[in-house]
């Protein structure tokens, strides 16, 4: 059973989501504050965060940071609004994607079962070929080990998720929305904030100088593709 952390300050929405995704199946442990919930998270297993930006105290924005920090789960935000400012400085601490309240629980129930399909146990769409190395940047799809020169590179599931997406074509040139379906799992009316994102903190991880980036190089007027070309 799926095992949700949900970090949540005002109690009336934190009970109804806990109901609702009970409903669906999740087993789901509640925090009020974003201290509780780093708390929580240090002391249960569990496969996926919901967190709450507007939180007392320690906000959701440093609860992400801190999670991210050491730990590649899944973590989905709560945004009161749609709010660019709070969306784009979630996603830069680390958030895998973001629900706007008020949350409809079979919108939460999808954006969940999206983010753990890419996981490492969603072995059924790694390629089972003999590791890539692309000028000493190794992908094994197949194990979903990625390593630079050697070293290993932690990368998110959803980090991972779209390095596979791109590198299993070099050169290809993927728009947004092709990204946004099938890294994400679902169509996003465009919101091209979740790929942009993503592909900079992938860029982080795997460029010698992610501000001329070899690997995920940008199609302006596009999107990305895999280099080196």
């Amino acid at each position: 059973m799926v095992t949700v952390l949900l970090i949540e300050d005002d109690h009336q929405v934190r009970r109804g989501l806990e109901l609702a995704l009970g409903q669906y199946g999740y087993t789901v442990r509640g925090a009020a504050t974003g201290a509780d919930g780093i708390r929580e998270f240090a002391t249960v297993a569990v496969d996926v965060v919901i967190l709450d930006i507007m939180l007392p105290g320690v906000d959701g924005f440093e609860v992400c940071r801190r999670l991210r920090s050491d730990s590649s789960v899944p973590i989905v935000m709560l945004t009161a609004r749609d709010d660019d400012i709070d969306i784009v400085v979630g996603l830069e601490a680390g958030a895998d994607d973001y629900v706007c309240k008020p949350v409809q629980p079979r919108v939460l129930d999808a954006r969940i079962k999206a983010v753990l399909r890419r996981g490492p146990t969603a072995r059924a769409d790694a390629r089972k070929d003999e590791p890539a190395n692309h000028a000493g940047l190794v992908i094994d799809a197949e194990s979903l080990v990625v390593t630079r020169d050697g070293t290993p590179v932690a990368l998110t599931p959803t980090e991972l998720r779209l390095l596979l997406e791109l590198s299993a074509a070099p050169t290809r040139v993927f728009t947004r929305l092709q990204l946004l379906e099938s890294v994400w799992g679902h169509h996003y009316l465009g919101d091209s904030r979740l790929v942009d994102n993503c592909v900079q903190r992938v860029r982080a991880k795997i460029e010698n100088n992610p501000a001329t980036p070899v690997f995920v190089q940008t199609v302006r007027g596009f999107g990305y593709r895999f280099g080196p070309v």
